[in-house]
């Protein structure tokens, strides 16, 4: 059994953070001891998913309606399901966002290193759209993409 302030040190979250989560309803069979939280592995494990849920961008009400599934039993498998599909999906979107950021910074640290050693960028505009190296020529046309 943990006590609030060690979990508050466990996950890097502030104490109101977790007494918050408590009162929405977060942590429905969690332990008091005189009136202290008491956590165990259960509460460890449900704040890892509600952490993960909400990094996804699901916002505290959604992630409610999560937990009280969770309490009604496998009927609800495929809401939670469906859920976590959703949620996957919008990852998934998320990182070919960034992905495609990631390539045009690749693509402009190249550039920038070649316009410092031949001190201008006549050379890269030569190249553009589609005359540079393989691998920046990549990097250079998902960046461009549209979407």
């Amino acid at each position: 059994m943990y006590t609030i302030g060690q979990i508050s040190k466990m996950f890097h979250l502030p104490v109101s953070t977790l007494r918050y989560y408590d009162k929405e309803g977060l942590f429905p069979g969690i332990k008091r001891d005189s009136g202290i939280r008491k956590f165990d592995e259960k509460e460890i494990e449900a704040l890892h998913v509600i952490e993960c849920l909400k990094k996804s961008g699901l916002e505290i009400k959604d992630i409610k309606q999560f937990i009280q599934w969770c309490s009604q039993g496998s009927e609800t498998y495929p809401q939670r399901y469906e859920l976590f599909q959703r949620q996957k999906e919008a990852i998934e979107g998320e990182i070919q966002k960034m992905e495609k950021t990631l390539d045009m910074i690749r693509f402009k640290c190249w550039y920038y290193e070649q316009a410092i050693k031949d001190g201008n960028e006549e050379r890269i505009h030569a190249m553009l759209p589609d005359g540079l190296p393989e691998d920046i020529q990549a990097f250079y046309d998902h960046a461009h993409e549209n979407d």
